[in-house]
């Protein structure tokens, strides 16, 4: 049986990896992984620590709220990796910072100067997405490169992939800012005819290390290919199967765009 040992303590050993807020770095945050039991975390080393007493685990889901609570002081930030991707789990903190800090929150959240602030902040988010959906179908666009004969093809699955892919949230290779927008316009499309010109969905692949991997680089030179057809201006039949993939998006696609 696992048992928890008190937050001090683990300072005290050294269990406990601090870190410093950045808008105050006079004060020290920790981040644990979920514990076995409601009122513990865990540390990157499997040791289970108990919450201190008075504090509340204030759940995702308010930006605000949560970056004025880390401010605030002394917390812990629970985060848990699921495959690739790092989600938060809350903050534990002092239930008295919470409430206090949510208290000031709602009070300021319901003047008309911060909903007139909010609607101006929203209408930029929107102008900035506006932009970003354009710069990137028109990277999408000079990957694809193909020959004018297939111009209005090019333009289509352009405007599909960036559809699918730019949408905020998505999670997907365009909302990256890891590598340059010619990288995620690349990216974007080989994922989109993987999932839609392939039979990777359906397909069985082993749980070996490496193997999904080595279907899908070898998935993405198939995909290549095809583009490099209309790249140099060939004509395709109507069993192409980015013409059949783009006929089943909800705007189809003209029947002569494909070849």
């Amino acid at each position: 049986m696992t048992t928890a040992i008190g937050f001090r303590e683990a300072q005290a050993r050294g269990m406990v990896r601090e870190e410093v807020v950045a808008n105050d770095p006079g004060k020290n945050a920790q981040t644990f992984l979920p514990g076995p039991t409601p009122n513990t975390v865990r540390t990157a080393d499997g040791s289970v620590l108990a919450v201190p007493d008075g504090w509340s685990l204030l759940p995702p889901g308010d930006a605000g709220l949560t970056r004025r609570v880390k401010a605030a002081g002394d917390h812990f930030a629970l985060q848990e990796k699921v495959g690739r991707r790092t989600f938060s789990r809350g903050v534990w903190s002092p239930a008295e910072t919470i409430n206090r800090i949510r208290a000031e929150l709602e009070a300021e959240r319901s003047t008309e100067g911060y909903a007139k602030k909010q609607s101006a902040a929203s209408r930029r988010r929107e102008q900035v997405q506006a932009e970003y959906v354009e710069d990137f179908h028109g990277a999408v666009v000079a990957f694809l490169g193909f020959h004018a004969d297939h111009a209005e093809l090019a333009n289509r699955l352009a405007r599909t992939v960036a559809d699918h892919a730019t949408p905020v949230g998505s999670g997907t290779v365009a909302r990256t800012e890891r590598i340059p927008i010619e990288q995620r316009a690349e990216a974007a499309v080989i994922a989109w005819m993987r999932h839609r010109t392939t039979g990777y969905d359906g397909m069985t692949i082993p749980r070996v290390k490496g193997k999904r991997r080595e279907v899908r680089r070898m998935l993405a030179r198939r995909s290549q290919e095809l583009l490099q057809r209309y790249r140099r201006g060939e004509m395709a039949g109507d069993e192409c199967p980015l013409k059949r993939a783009l006929e089943r998006e909800p705007f189809g696609l003209d029947r002569g765009a494909c070849g």
